[in-house]
């Protein structure tokens, strides 16, 4: 009786192999272009991984192998030259500034837009994509001239300014389309209720829409830490350089020491890599709940 059992099974096995074999085959090409995207992602990065241990030598010499003598001191080499004790401390300052005022500024107009009735709210938001689409090196000129006689020349507090201004019209856009599928019956209950619109929207809507506030904080977050034009225009003195500054600081008159480059490059992208890997799920979720709503 059992081997009348096993039978069927093992032809039932038998005949499921030539369909996975099948499946396989028809699946093939599709993992050979998901290969070939991690191949084109992280090829770069792990380049720069070994580059980063390599000695300046070895790294010209050998750019694309693996390093035959691991030089860990490069790290400590690049830190020390770059400045990173304080890049890294006013890049904070200018991104943390950055995503507090983008959410105020952001906050409100996506909430005056989507949850009340504002005249002429379609004309705003098309001035919104508008100016989201201009490119900002036109304002180059006129804001030096403007920050120098304002005295917000060489000042964080005036770089926050101007990205706040950068930033704003983009995340009022993505966090209004999260607040548009509030249903105001929220908002008027608490109105009923005798809330002003400042508690509304403390109290009612930012629970509600707290992903889009996480998602245009990452999306900010990683804008100014990787900024590099007004960063270079608008701030002079050493001690108030932001990150990516350092990355000049390995730049000789002929040439560049590579191995050094790419150590101070793996140290200033490392904490917004975290802060990513941290927050993706949200961040992902985010983005694509901004693009389906509204």
């Amino acid at each position: 009786m059992s081997s009348i059992v096993t039978r069927p099974r093992q032809m039932g096995k038998a005949a499921s192999s030539p369909r996975r074999m099948q499946l396989l085959m028809k699946q093939a090409p599709y993992y050979l272009v998901l290969l070939a995207l991690v191949v084109f992602s992280l090829g770069p990065l792990v380049l720069l991984v070994l580059n980063s241990l390599k000695s300046p030598f070895e790294g010209a010499s050998n750019p694309l192998g693996f390093p035959h003598h691991i030089e860990w001191g490069n790290y400590v080499t690049a830190w020390e030259q770059g400045w990173f004790a304080t890049t890294l401390l006013n890049s904070t300052i200018l991104m943390g500034g950055t995503v507090i005022g983008v959410w105020i500024i952001a906050g409100c107009a996506a909430y005056t837009m989507s949850q009340l009735d504002l005249p002429g709210g379609n004309i705003v938001v098309l001035y919104l994509i508008a100016s989201s689409a201009i490119p900002l090196q036109i304002f180059l000129i006129p804001l030096f001239f403007l920050w120098s006689t304002l005295g917000l020349y060489d000042s964080l507090f005036g770089l926050v300014i101007i990205y706040c201004a950068t930033n704003a019209p983009f995340a009022t856009l993505l966090l209004r389309s999260f607040m548009v599928s509030i249903p105001r019956e929220y908002a008027d209950a608490a109105r009923i209720d005798g809330a002003n619109e400042w508690r509304v929207l403390w109290r009612v809507i930012m629970p509600l829409a707290w992903p889009g506030f996480l998602t245009i904080g990452l999306t900010t977050a990683l804008a100014v830490w990787n900024e590099f034009l007004f960063a270079t225009t608008f701030i002079q003195s050493d001690t108030l350089q932001p990150v990516q500054i350092s990355l000049l600081a390995f730049h000789q008159q002929f040439a560049r020491n590579w191995s050094l480059t790419d150590a101070a490059s793996l140290i200033a992208i490392a904490p917004i890599v975290v802060m990513f890997l941290v927050f993706q799920r949200r961040f992902i979720a985010g983005y694509a709940g901004g693009g389906l709503k509204g």
